[in-house]
């Protein structure tokens, strides 16, 4: 049972940044440019091993986005000229952000983006390694009425195409002998904001939909793999210090707990009162692990070992100390860009979640 854990991405570094915008503008062979790649994964699987995490992920670092083994790999996304509108927050109020893309004709899978990432940090690191693969409701912002009705005509058939693409990948992850598998689902979270219910009701796509046969389209990715640690990782939206939802689990805790059946571990976003209270905890399975996002990667503020000792304190009130981990609350980079935090307070918020780890379950 690992104690301290990191979610899956790192802050890019500037020279895996600049030699991207290289070879996107030409500048930069492929070759030259997975040489970089793989210089940015050793450095993030050091990273992580150097601050006493008990896994590890490759940060990501062959990603644009969280969502990559989907969006990176497959073909029927495409730019667009009007995407959706999604709703966001900052710190100074509500905001929206556009899509650029839409779903536009049916999804196809091209490659497979986890079986390098996980073949090349497998050989470099000395701890468990983790592999994050997307939910398929993580699409929802991208089906789009005005570009997908044509592919789609409903976004839960789109959703069943997008769970077959990950369902391969996680086979192919299994087949080179991965261990443990994390399944991203932002999207669930994202449902406790009535803000955030409104807009997908919007697309046609309700939350008791999303609740019922989303979960169970997210579950039957998994549901038969064996000797695999199996995740899943919600959080309220991430993306260069922005979020999209606010309210505690108590709307989604019941669906979530009772169809997510083929998970052991729930990595659950705790880090502000955004998240409520660790009440819903009381609805997991008692044969589960909880994993929680104490520590936030949206601002650089550091949390102390008191702090998040007293919040562990207050979360073994609703579920076994036991069965309680720790982590950041998502990513320190969804997407590429990456949050506003530097690298160094990066480093210190690892090294914090291992101490905290090791301190608290002895």
């Amino acid at each position: 049972m690992f104690r301290a854990e990191v979610v899956g991405s790192l802050l890019r570094p500037s020279y895996l940044k600049e030699a991207r915008a290289a070879l996107e503008a030409g500048r930069m062979p492929l070759s030259e440019f997975k040489r970089v790649e793989d210089r940015a994964v050793d450095q993030a699987v050091a990273l992580q091993e150097g601050a006493g995490l008990d896994v590890v992920t490759d940060g990501e670092m062959r990603r644009f986005l969280f969502m990559g083994p989907i969006t990176e790999t497959v073909s029927g996304i495409e730019p667009v000229e009007h995407g959706n509108a999604m709703p966001w927050a900052t710190p100074e109020g509500e905001t929206e952000w556009v899509f650029p893309a839409a779903v536009t004709s049916k999804l196809r899978r091209q490659r497979s983006l986890v079986s390098e990432e996980y073949s090349y940090a497998r050989a470099r690191a000395r701890v468990p390694l983790k592999v994050t693969v997307p939910s398929p409701l993580v699409l929802y912002g991208l089906w789009n009425p005005s570009y997908s009705r044509g592919a789609y005509s409903d976004a839960f058939a789109m959703f069943a195409d997008a769970a077959e693409v990950g369902r391969s990948e996680i086979r192919e992850l299994v087949s080179l002998g991965c261990t443990y598998i994390q399944v991203d689902a932002p999207e669930l979270a994202t449902l406790v904001d009535p803000r955030i219910r409104a807009w997908t009701e919007s697309l046609g796509m309700p939350a008791e939909r999303m609740l019922t046969e989303g979960i169970e389209l997210i579950n039957g990715m998994v549901k038969d793999i064996s000797g695999v640690r199996l995740a899943i990782h919600l959080c309220r939206g991430n993306n260069v210090g922005m979020w999209m939802a606010s309210g505690g689990y108590d709307y989604i805790a019941g669906a979530l707990f009772q169809r997510a059946t083929a998970f052991d571990a729930f990595l659950l976003e705790y880090d502000d009162a955004r998240s409520g209270s660790f009440e819903p905890l009381g609805q997991a399975p008692d044969d589960k692990q909880v994993v929680l996002g104490l520590v936030s990667t949206k601002s650089g503020r550091e949390e102390t070992r008191e702090e998040l000792a007293g919040r562990i304190d207050e979360a073994a009130r609703f579920f076994p100390r036991e069965q309680l981990a720790l982590s950041t609350q998502c990513g320190f980079a969804s997407v590429a860009l990456g949050n506003p935090i530097g690298e160094a307070a990066q480093e210190r918020k690892l090294q914090l979640i291992a101490e905290v780890a090791r301190a608290s379950w002895r």
